[in-house]
C-alpha cells in the first residue's frame, strides 16, 4: 500500500447506544466503570472477562457484526461503529477509563490497518476529550512505529501502529500504551510465567499470553505512576515475577 500518513456463562445484556440510559460523563477518582473497543477480539474480550473479575463493571463495544465470545458474560454490550463520533461519545458517557483493544486483522481491504489502528484510534480520543473521560489504556504492539520490520508486509501495520500511538500522546489524556510481543492463546502455566517490563524500544522480540496482556492493561489502570508511559512487555518462565506497579 503506498497511502501517506496523515498528519500528526450468563448472557451478556444487549443494548444499542441509541437504547443506553446511563450517567453523566467519566471524570477523575475511582475507576469503577470502563469500556473496551475490540471486545469481540481475542484479547478484548480477555480484558472485559479480567475487569469483571477484578469487581468492574464494562461496557464492552463490538461492531454490529462481530460474533459475542462467551468471554463477555456479565458486561454490558454496545454495538456501533467506532467512525460514529456521536454513537461512541454516548457509549463513554458515565465510564472513567477505556481500554482499547482494537486492532486490524487480516482481511481483503487493504486500508484495514490505516482504519483500525489509526484512524479509529483517532476517533476515540476524540471521543474520549468529548466526554471529559481522561484515563486511555491503548493494545499496541512491540516494535510500533517501525518502518523497517517484516510485519509491515501485511498493509504497514506497525506504521499505522505507531501513527494511534502518536495521536494519543499528542492528547491531554491520561494514557498508557501497552506493547506486548507475539500473541499467544495458551493460558496454561501461566502462573509460572514472569513479564519482562520495559520502555519505549527495550524490547525487540519475544511473546506472551493474551491473558497476560489483559492483566497488564487493568494493572495500569491501577497504577498512576504508568500514566503517559509506553510499556513493553513479553513473558518466559526464566523471567522473575514482578509486576507492572513494581517495575514503574
Amino acid at each position: 500500500m503506498t497511502s501517506t500518513p496523515p498528519d500528526p456463562a450468563a448472557s451478556a445484556a444487549e443494548l444499542t447506544p441509541g437504547n443506553a440510559v446511563v450517567p453523566g460523563a467519566g471524570s477523575p477518582g475511582p475507576i469503577r466503570t470502563i469500556a473496551v473497543s475490540g471486545a469481540s477480539g481475542k484479547t478484548g474480550w480477555r480484558v472485559v472477562q479480567e475487569a469483571i473479575g477484578r469487581g468492574l463493571t464494562v461496557r464492552a463495544l463490538l461492531r454490529p457484526g462481530s460474533a459475542v465470545p462467551e468471554g463477555l458474560a456479565g458486561a454490558e454490550i454496545l454495538r456501533l461503529e467506532l467512525s460514529d463520533a456521536a454513537a461512541l461519545r454516548q457509549a463513554l458517557q458515565g465510564c472513567q477509563a477505556l481500554v482499547i483493544a482494537t486492532g486490524a486483522r487480516p482481511s481483503i481491504d487493504l486500508l484495514g490497518p490505516l482504519k483500525v489502528d489509526a484512524l479509529a484510534v483517532r476517533d476515540q480520543v476524540a471521543a474520549c476529550q468529548a466526554v471529559e473521560l481522561r484515563r486511555v489504556v491503548l493494545v499496541s504492539a512491540l516494535c510500533s512505529g517501525r518502518w523497517l520490520h517484516p510485519l509491515n508486509l501485511f498493509e504497514m501495520i506497525l506504521v499505522w501502529k505507531g501513527l494511534g500511538e502518536r495521536w494519543l500522546a499528542e492528547s491531554n489524556l491520561d494514557w498508557t500504551v501497552v506493547r506486548p510481543g507475539g500473541l499467544k492463546e495458551t493460558e496454561a502455566d501461566l502462573d509460572r510465567e514472569g513479564i519482562r517490563f520495559s520502555g519505549a524500544g527495550g524490547q525487540e522480540s519475544g511473546s506472551l499470553s493474551r491473558r497476560l496482556v489483559a492483566r497488564v492493561c487493568l494493572d495500569a489502570l491501577a497504577t498512576p505512576a504508568s500514566i503517559r508511559r509506553i510499556v513493553e512487555i513479553t513473558s518466559s518462565p526464566e523471567q522473575p515475577q514482578q509486576g507492572l506497579q513494581a517495575w514503574s
